[in-house]
């Protein structure tokens, strides 16, 4: 079992969704890789890989929305079938704490708090802040929108499926505890010797440390979201693989906290103009996906909801863009 599943299961036994500090272990759990390479980045003062990472992996991430919208249905589009605005709520998050990075990074890096970026923390009390309100929304819905058609599934992973097969790590929680504990360390030295060969890589090949950051290692850290976005398609959760994906983006820039912590200095206003253009890609991506859980785009063009077809063609254009903003300021 991975170690998404032992999350389930431990979110479950102990109902940790249900509280504000649960939700910030889980959303650990789930960006080990990019903890691993940050924090291994930052220690050697690699700071443009470090940033890269974090903030091209929204975009990344992002696109593996594609990958799921092919594996939800050969007809309807995985915005269709998502059937709530949970996501959309998501999304918003996702576009407040980049737009603080992006601010962030034209601070000066005299302006501190200790070796803290003052952005890095406000982008950690608006993520802290708005999984609260997400929280509420979901739980206290304040409006009822009816989504004919929809099929969203589970609303939280803390719902067993009824479609699962019970395995023995689910039948027994302290055997979830010690796989969960065993797959952390796994994913955390996996993560770091990732950081060390794809640095040693991209020096070799002559390749910009944040382009590689954001692409290639970037790519290497969302394989645990692409196995877990499938599977929720799958299994009909249509809502949960949306929500997920941005859920995880919105914690991710987080990390520039602890980035800043290794570093000893504020690691945003080093991030350059590469980054700038990552962050806006990355908005204009979860834009396009929440405006398509919003309109519900029905028909599917190559098993792919219009939506997502207008991702492909923003992400391709988004990276010959990076292409030449690096050139130009290289």
């Amino acid at each position: 079992m991975g170690l998404a599943k032992t999350t389930d299961v431990i979110d479950r036994r102990f109902g940790l969704g249900e509280a504000l500090g649960g939700v910030v272990l889980l959303a650990i759990a789930g960006s080990l890789p990019e903890i691993a390479i940050t924090v291994s980045a930052a220690a050697k003062g690699n700071l443009g890989l470090a940033a890269g990472n974090l903030i091209g992996g929204i975009a990344i991430q992002t696109m593996v929305l594609v990958i799921c919208d092919a594996a939800a249905s050969r007809t309807q589009a995985l915005s269709f079938l998502v059937g709530s605005l949970v996501p959309v709520l998501e999304g918003l998050l996702v576009i407040l704490v980049v737009a603080e990075v992006g601010m962030g990074a034209l601070l000066p890096e005299h302006v501190r708090i200790g070796p803290i970026s003052p952005a890095s923390l406000a982008v950690v009390i608006s993520w802290l802040l708005g999984v609260y309100i997400l929280n509420r929304a979901r739980t206290s819905p304040a409006w009822e929108v009816e989504m004919v058609g929809s099929k969203p599934g589970r609303p939280h992973r803390r719902i067993p499926h009824p479609d699962e097969t019970p395995t023995a790590v689910a039948s027994s929680t302290a055997r979830a505890i010690l796989v969960f504990a065993v797959g952390s360390i796994v994913t955390l030295v996996a993560g770091a010797l990732l950081e060390i060969t794809g640095d040693k890589l991209a020096t070799r090949a002559g390749i910009n440390g944040v382009i590689f950051g954001a692409t290639v290692l970037a790519l290497a850290s969302a394989l645990p979201e692409i196995s877990s976005g499938v599977a929720a398609v799958r299994l009909g959760d249509h809502q949960l693989a949306v929500a997920d994906i941005f859920g995880g983006n919105s914690f991710q820039v987080c990390l520039f906290l602890l980035a800043d912590a290794i570093a000893g200095k504020p690691v945003l206003p080093s991030s350059g103009p590469e980054n700038a253009w990552l962050g806006g890609l990355g908005i204009g991506l979860t834009i396009v996906y929440a405006f398509g859980v919003i309109v519900r785009p029905r028909r599917c063009y190559v098993r792919l909801g219009i939506d997502s077809v207008v991702v492909v063609a923003m992400f391709g254009l988004g990276i010959a863009g990076l292409i030449a903003v690096s050139h130009a300021h290289g």
